[in-house]
């Protein structure tokens, strides 16, 4: 019986380092191809600087976008049950299965010339197609599940009784949420957004369709990628990923402290 054990364990150590070796390697081969005098070139050049400045700026707004609306349903979903509350939770999922090419095709027809809103829109003065608009509406679309979820999960971790609690001593339904869930789930709602964030940095699939320009750097490294090969859209990889990278340091900080409170 104790063989059979230290087989079944040896087994699990050998697919876990498998699946290291897999997710590791290609990416460690990629850090390192470049020379440092690759990345500085790169990096001086003013086009990479702008595709990876408008990425973090356009990635930013999104998440912000994503608080100002997903806080407060989010809220909802941790707090009320209602009919029809599971087909809602599918639906804020949705972004995340949906190929996202086909999330920007969606888009397009939505915003579009052929379309009601997207003639509405253009009457207002809005282009989605080919702007910073149409932008930052697709990393909205395919980065709030991920704020809405997390933010869902901190609210839901803070006892319902303590905002009964305020209510009882006077407390708004607004007061209430501001001065005692608020602070109690912020951890949550930051890892939310940092979560959005780096889901939107490095979106391609539907941002290739709605602005191939102006340029974000995902969209950059397939250009070089497919115009000059490997040496030229490397570096330029490997910058977006030590951008990725700290924004993931960043999350498992928080994650930890929010674990150890």
């Amino acid at each position: 019986m104790a063989r059979k054990k230290d087989l079944f364990f040896w087994l699990t150590l050998c697919c876990g380092w498998v699946i290291l070796a897999f997710l590791l390697l290609p990416l460690i081969e990629m850090v390192f191809a470049p020379s440092v005098q690759d990345m500085r070139v790169t990096i001086e050049d003013p086009a990479v600087r702008r595709t990876i400045g408008l990425s973090i700026y356009t990635s930013g707004l999104a998440a912000l976008i994503s608080f100002a609306l997903g806080t407060p349903f989010a809220y909802l979903l941790a707090r009320r049950n209602f009919p029809g509350k599971r087909l809602v939770e599918s639906v804020v999922d949705l972004p995340i299965m949906i190929p996202h090419p086909v999330v920007g095709i969606a888009i397009l027809s939505l915003a579009g010339r052929n379309h009601w809103l997207g003639e509405f829109l253009q009457s207002l003065g809005v282009r989605i197609m080919g702007s910073v608009t149409g932008i930052v509406t697709v990393l909205v679309f395919v980065g709030l599940p991920f704020f809405v979820n997390s933010a869902k999960t901190g609210f839901e971790a803070v006892p319902e009784r303590l905002e009964k609690a305020a209510r009882t001593l006077g407390a708004s339904s607004w007061g209430a949420f501001v001065r005692v869930t608020f602070p109690l789930a912020w951890r949550g709602m930051l890892v939310g957004f940092i979560m959005c964030m780096a889901r939107a940095i490095s979106e391609f699939g539907a941002v290739v369709i709605v602005a191939y320009h102006p340029m974000v750097a995902p969209v950059m490294i397939y250009e070089r990628f497919t115009a000059f090969g490997l040496k030229y859209s490397q570096p330029i990889a490997v910058w977006l990923i030590l951008v990725s990278l700290s924004l993931f340091l960043l999350l498992r900080l928080v994650s930890r402290g929010r674990r150890a409170s």
